[in-house]
């Protein structure tokens, strides 16, 4: 595949939501798999899979995460995470902030109802993780609590 129409589908994808593109051409096969933002090229050529990596080196996928230090207050259920009661408002917890056990850090809203989740332990909140309006899962740590 000629390398200038490579760069202009590896830049289509990058700037696209499109998070996979596979094309088969009588030169073989070329498959653009964004993951984390960056572009990784799989060409298959009439024998062998060649991978090279586009823009930036992609981790292992059984690589682990990192895990924050501190305590993580959870999410308790599925919805929509708010950090504050109301658009333009202050949020109820930033990082730096002193929270006691039972005070209000965060709202998460589920089928139309806003639930104040509370912090489960005193200290001082050292990460926020979770992004105002983010989508939040059962168990996903929304603050880390040192």
């Amino acid at each position: 595949m000629d390398l200038r129409k490579l760069k202009t589908l590896i830049d289509l994808v990058s700037e696209s939501n499109v998070s996979e593109l596979e094309i088969t051409e009588a030169e073989g096969k070329v498959r653009i798999v964004k993951s984390n933002g960056a572009p990784f090229v799989m060409h298959q050529p009439a024998m062998a899979m060649v991978a090279a990596p586009v823009a930036a080196p992609l981790a292992p996928i059984d690589t682990p995460p990192p895990v924050p230090t501190g305590h993580a207050v959870k999410s308790p259920m599925v919805g929509t995470f708010y950090r504050s009661a109301s658009p333009g408002a202050k949020p109820f917890a930033e990082i730096g902030s002193l929270v006691k056990e039972g005070e209000t850090i965060c709202i998460i809203e589920a089928m139309k109802i806003l639930n104040e989740i509370e912090a489960d332990k005193t200290g001082t909140v050292t990460k926020v993780l979770c992004e105002n309006g983010e989508a939040v899962e059962y168990g996903q740590p929304l603050f880390m609590i040192e």
